[in-house]
């Protein structure tokens, strides 16, 4: 050969897409070639495959394979001279490896594919049944599949069909083999076979009419005894028959297998019976089977055997089918599962994964069947088990948007598409696409992708992937703003009733109610509506998510209704990604957040990613700084004080919302695991606010009364929660106050100033207002509430010596200044700290009277009628368990551990176990259980708006509760057993460390 020719033929090969010219000039110099080589109709029709290298390898390896010379010509002669057949066999050998390896083992099998011509579209079971019929054991059986699946392939690579076409010709291929290989079973067993009826019901994509080149052949089976034959006989029987037809399709052989055929999806799964009774199915289903078992029954269909108990299997549970929508938290339960099965990707997976992964092609079909659940009990023409078929019902029955459906279905058919070419090239179940550049080629060239197949391909996928993304939940909620919004005519609208259903099904108790808010917000042609539309779809599922839906979609449209004229309200939420999911979460988590907002609504930016500060706490520092700046400009103490509170109040509302949306997490930030953090965020955030509060409301008090100077110098001493850091949304602040005279100022005008300062401190903190109050409680000064409300240092000094009682010293050990004269407040600590760190420990009498003061404040304390079990603060393993255990040690040991003397109780808790008081897991335990019950007692007040120490009895209450803690719909009881599992063990701790000896 001249080099020349050699380099004529190497450049004609790079033209038209051979990748390794040098490789492809051998094959068409060797021998089973060579007649062609130059053909010109070859290498076109080569150059036009998804992979011309594959495709030349497999010719040549099917030529080789010929028996004798004269079928190695027909061979060619018909590949040379027959189109039709050129393009079928060349397109299967360039997208598949392993129908090419079936060729080469079954060389005349290639014949099967000269028959077809674009005319004889879409045989059906009984054109495959007669493709199967010869086959007389679980190989030859294999090997008529192989060449049933060669003209399926054939018509996908050369588009006679489309993928929806390619899909159910595989599910009615699978209908075929179940009856063949049911036939086999049968008659290697017709003593079995005469006992019972088997029907054998497709469920899955098989069932749907919409199956993949390698899938397991989901299946259920369903048997009746023959006349005059024993129950437990025929179930016998049938199951011997169900386990062979399993094991004829399953198991490998020398050919292979054809596909796992799973049974898990029968009631109990792998747990169950492999076969029932129709009446055996309808008991389980009416009494046990949970909410993803009848979405899954929305594909089943008849497939093989009995078709009359078959259809007897349909008829009896179709009514059930549709009524799963009527279960309490429906949409819940299968946008949960969604959620699960996401979570389970391998991170390594989950950008490559087509089928599961975020965008793929389960969104579609989740999206799809949810609709039909609930809208398919009253629209008879959406009970398909094709997810195209029903999107396109659902868009003629006005269900979803005709727009969004194309869009949906455009994308369904790119990545099914993608997913098929994927797996016919081993014939290996997979939904990965694959890193290697030259699978991506050959993938990209498969579908059309020519001019540059791998960045095409990789820019289609990730198109249609985002658009599944964006679509697949405003899917469900877009319809309910065209049922109500007054749009333009043309468009099918979802109807009342089906709105209705629509919205009982997301979990609104009161859906007429719900749509008129939906009308008010969406409805006309201005702009501000036509942002809500945009918005609401996104913002009607998050409220979904929540325990109470209708009270999200209120108080969204109460604040609307406030905002709705300001430029900066719809723009915050239409473009900064947190803002909007945030708002939902914080509007539909419980009472107080809403509240807090209602009462200033311009907090919502506070939600957004943007410079209105966001939602991390701020600084006391800062906090301190602008309340006395706010007090400053009050024309009196009253405005000073009611700015004060209005900065409390936003900054209360700024710690909510941080805190509801680290409780719930969000679409890009998962919810916080670390449970402590949030508490101790929570405490930090309300104690340092409280502060702050108290430091301006001493310096208004101080100027309308007295000007620049008080004549005594003042302190407040934190007590209790909140010396602590540790005060929740609805603690009062518990403090003592100390005075000491100015040089030269007479001590009762001195004390008859303080007084006045906390009284109108008290005073001006409770005045009714849109403001929350804050309760300020001295009752842990000396002698309670029959002791002066303030004292100077001297005063305390004398009454420490001759009066303390120990439960004044465990007071004591929370003690910390707050506000007012620094040098003051720090000489008062140095006076108590040898009363709650005392240097010889305590006595065997003092502890003996802390248990004794513990064990009544238990018995006389605790509310009648109460559950002590879940009592937060004074039940056995709450919160009174774990400080007052805490405080003991620090009682005990804190003169001699530095890391003791801390006011706050998780600080102690580490310190006694790094001092070797407590072992690692008692620290734990009761960490746990103090985290716990503080994370309940937060949970409640916002949820209710008000302080609660135990859980709340009405249902959505608790369930609000659940949320915050983590639990989903319907698992309210599993929260209250993990209360009380963690408070027992903490009580046990307890029993061993305060009260033992």
């Amino acid at each position: 050969m001249t080099p020349g020719r050699r380099s004529s033929t190497f450049t004609r090969l790079l033209r038209h897409g051979f990748t390794d010219p040098s490789a492809a000039e051998r094959l068409l110099d060797g021998p089973e070639l060579a007649p062609v080589r130059d053909d010109p109709v070859l290498l076109e029709a080569l150059g036009a495959t998804a992979d011309p290298d594959l495709a030349l390898l497999g010719l040549a390896r099917l030529l080789e394979a010929q028996d004798g010379p004269t079928a190695h010509r027909e061979l060619l002669d018909t590949l040379i001279a027959a189109k039709p057949l050129r393009d079928r066999l060349l397109g299967i050998l360039g997208a598949s490896t392993a129908l090419a390896d079936h060729l080469a083992r079954h060389p005349s099998d290639w014949q099967a594919l000269v028959t077809y011509e674009p005319h004889d579209l879409h045989p059906g079971v009984a054109e495959f049944e007669r493709g199967l019929a010869e086959a007389t054991d679980p190989i030859s059986l294999r090997v008529a599949y192989r060449r049933c699946l060669l003209s399926i392939a054939a018509r996908d690579v050369c588009g006679t069909t489309d993928v929806a076409e390619t899909a159910a010709e595989l599910a009615d291929l699978a209908t075929a083999t179940l009856r063949t290989a049911l036939a086999l079973a049968e008659r290697d067993a017709p003593e079995d076979a005469a006992a019972c009826r088997l029907a054998v019901i497709a469920m899955g994509k098989c069932g749907g009419h919409e199956l993949n080149y390698v899938s397991d052949v989901d299946v259920i089976f369903v048997a009746e005894p023959t006349e005059g034959t024993p129950e437990p006989k025929a179930l016998g029987s049938a199951t011997r028959l169900a386990s062979h037809l399993m094991r004829i399709c399953s198991e490998t052989t020398v050919e292979g297998s054809i596909w796992p055929v799973d049974a898990n999806l029968r009631p109990e799964g792998r747990n169950g019976p492999l076969v029932r009774t129709l009446s055996s199915h309808l008991a389980y289903y009416q009494r046990w089977a949970k909410t993803w078992e009848f979405q899954a029954l929305l594909k089943a269909r008849p497939v093989a055997g009995d078709a009359d108990l078959g259809r007897a299997y349909i008829d009896a549970l179709g009514p059930l089918v549709w009524k799963a929508a009527e279960r309490e938290n429906f949409v819940t339960d299968v946008q949960k599962m969604r959620r699960r099965v996401v979570e389970n990707i391998p991170a390594a997976e989950i950008d490559r994964e087509l089928k599961l992964g975020p965008g793929g092609l389960r969104d579609v079909e989740f999206a799809v069947q949810l609709l039909q659940l609930v809208h398919g009990r009253t629209d008879a023409a959406l009970r398909s088990g094709s997810t195209l078929d029903a999107l396109q019902a659902l868009a003629a029955g006005g269900y979803v948007g005709r727009e969004d459906a194309a869009r949906l279905a455009e994308a369904y058919r790119f990545l099914r598409s993608l997913e098929h070419r994927i797996q016919l090239f081993r014939l290996r179940r997979t939904h990965l696409v694959p890193e290697a550049e030259a699978d991506q080629r050959r993938l990209g060239r498969s579908l059309g992708l020519r001019t540059d197949p791998v960045d095409g391909l990789n820019r289609e996928w990730r198109r249609h992937t985002g658009v599944v993304r964006r679509l697949h939940e405003k899917l469900f909620y877009r319809p309910l703003l065209d049922a109500v919004a007054q749009l333009a005519p043309g468009e099918a609208r979802l109807s009342p009733e089906a709105a209705r259903e629509r919205m009982v099904a997301l979990g609104y108790a009161d859906p007429a109610a719900a749509l008129r808010h939906l009308e008010a917000l969406a409805s006309g042609v201005t702009r501000k509506a036509a942002i809500q539309r945009t918005l609401l779809p996104v913002l009607l599922g998050w409220f979904a998510d929540s325990a109470d839906p209708d009270a999200g979609l209120l108080n969204f449209r109460k604040v609307s209704d406030a905002l709705g004229k300001t430029p900066w309200y719809l723009r915050l939420l239409r473009d900064e990604g947190a803002a909007a999911e945030n708002l939902a979460r914080v509007l539909s988590a419980g009472r107080l957040a809403p509240d807090l907002l209602m009462r200033a609504p311009e907090a919502v930016a506070l939600l957004g990613d943007g410079d209105g500060g966001g939602l991390a706490p701020r600084s006391r520092t800062a906090l301190e700084q602008e309340i006395v700046a706010a007090v400053g400009r009050a024309g009196s103490a009253a405005q000073g004080v009611t700015a004060a509170r209005g900065v409390r109040r936003r900054e209360l509302f700024r710690t909510a919302a941080a805190d509801i949306v680290g409780s719930y997490g969000t679409e890009t930030n998962p919810a916080e695991a670390d449970q402590g953090a949030l508490v101790d965020r929570v405490g930090a955030a309300v104690s340092d606010l409280t502060k702050a509060t108290l430091a301006g409301t001493l310096s208004a008090v101080v100027r309308d009364g007295w000007g620049d100077t008080l004549p005594t110098r003042f302190a407040i001493i934190g007590m209790g929660r909140f010396g602590g850091h540790e005060l929740g949304y609805g603690s009062d602040a518990d403090v003592l106050f100390v005075h000491e005279p100015q040089d030269g100022v007479d001590e009762h005008e001195a004390s008859a100033a303080a007084n006045k300062v906390v009284a109108e401190m008290r005073r001006l903190l409770q005045l009714p207002s849109a403001d929350p109050p804050l309760l300020i409680d001295a009752d842990l000064r000396p002698e309670g509430k029959t002791g002066p409300l303030v004292r100077t240092l001297k005063s305390y000094e004398a009454y420490y010596r001759r009066w303390s009682l120990v439960w004044e010293s465990q007071a004591l050990l929370r003690a910390e200044p707050v506000a007012g004269d620094e040098d003051l407040g720090r000489r008062f600590i140095e006076l108590i700290d040898p009363l709650r760190h005392p240097a010889t420990g305590l006595t065997d009498e003092s502890v003996r009277e802390i248990r004794r003061l513990k064990a009544r404040m238990e018995s006389e304390r605790l509310p009648r009628g109460a559950d002590p079990k879940l009592h937060t603060k004074l039940g056995p393993g709450g919160l009174s368990d774990v400080e007052w255990t805490v405080q003991l040690l620090q009682l005990r040991h804190g003169h001699r551990e530095a890391g003791l003397r801390t006011t706050r109780t998780r600080r102690a808790l580490a310190a006694a176990r790094e001092a070797g008081l407590l072992s690692a897991e008692h620290t734990e335990t009761l960490d746990e259980a103090w985290v716990l019950a503080t994370r309940v007692r937060n949970a409640v007040m916002l949820v209710r708006g008000r302080a609660g120490d135990t859980f709340p009895t009405e249902p959505r209450e608790l369930a609000a509760v659940g949320r915050y803690l983590g639990y989903g719909a319907g698992h309210a009881g599993d929260m209250l057993d993990a209360y009380r599992r963690t408070a027992r063990r903490a009580r046990a701790v307890v029993e061993e460390l305060f009260y033992a000896d």
